[in-house]
């Protein structure tokens, strides 16, 4: 069972939870299901992994991408273009607003306020079990409590990833599905999706996860590293 998102979608989380590259696939493969898909880059405090690293590697594929004109893209400045303003009042099939880590990141949010005001909005907190600080369930409530307050908004579902990059095995992946279960139980929050590098899918069913899936493939690289063309995502349904 696939991801399967519609309206705005607001995406928050801990510094390092892979959040922004859990945006840029959403958008990727829910623009490949057929959606006309929007997302903006908010992230205002992190000059690495910003959704606008990606840009036109989503316009290629027919995203709609909301980033700083191109002679700030790589600024690292606080820096909010007016555009989504009008992408949060009239959104497309989906709308992602990929926000900047913890509490300090999801202040932005408040700054929209005004906007974001009546919308119906799904406001996701993506959780990796692996990094820092979420690593306990005491933790990712924190993390929550603190981004809400920040925020004005309040958390209305998880996305799980559980995630060590290279080191990933199939085992870091049951034992992350079983966590982000717990959590989702202590915290009355649903398991909106679970985000997978694309190559275990297949085997997601024979290990008991059941809820959505959200197949990843990595495109988002450090800049100092060796620059080399994203991969073309890829996705292929379960079963």
């Amino acid at each position: 069972m696939m991801v399967d998102f519609s309206g705005l979608v607001i995406l928050v989380g801990n510094y390092g939870s892979g959040k922004t590259e859990v945006a840029v696939n959403l958008a990727l493969h829910q623009c490949r299901a057929g959606k006309k898909v929007q997302i903006a880059d908010l992230d205002l405090v992190n000059p690495y992994f910003r959704t606008r690293e990606a840009d036109e590697l989503l316009t290629g594929w027919g995203v709609e991408v909301i980033v700083p004109e191109k002679r700030l893209k790589h600024a690292d400045l606080p820096i909010l273009v007016p555009q989504i303003g009008g992408m949060i009042r009239a959104p497309r099939d989906l709308a992602i607003l990929d926000v900047g880590g913890n509490n300090v990141g999801a202040m932005v949010l408040a700054a929209l306020s005004d906007h974001l005001a009546g919308q119906a909005v799904q406001m996701l907190q993506v959780v990796n079990p692996y990094r820092p600080f979420t690593e306990t369930a005491a933790g990712c409530q924190k993390i929550r409590r603190e981004i809400e307050a920040a925020a004005g908004l309040t958390v209305t579902g998880l996305i799980g990833n559980p995630n060590l990059m290279n080191e990933t095995t199939l085992e870091n992946i049951r034992s992350g599905y079983r966590f982000l279960m717990d959590l989702s139980e202590i915290s009355e929050l649903p398991l909106e999706s679970l985000a997978v590098a694309q190559e275990f899918v297949p085997d997601l069913e024979k290990i008991g996860i059941i809820c959505p899936i959200l197949p990843l493939q990595r495109q988002l690289v450090f800049p100092w590293q060796n620059k080399r063309a994203p991969a073309a995502p890829v996705f292929k349904a379960l079963g």
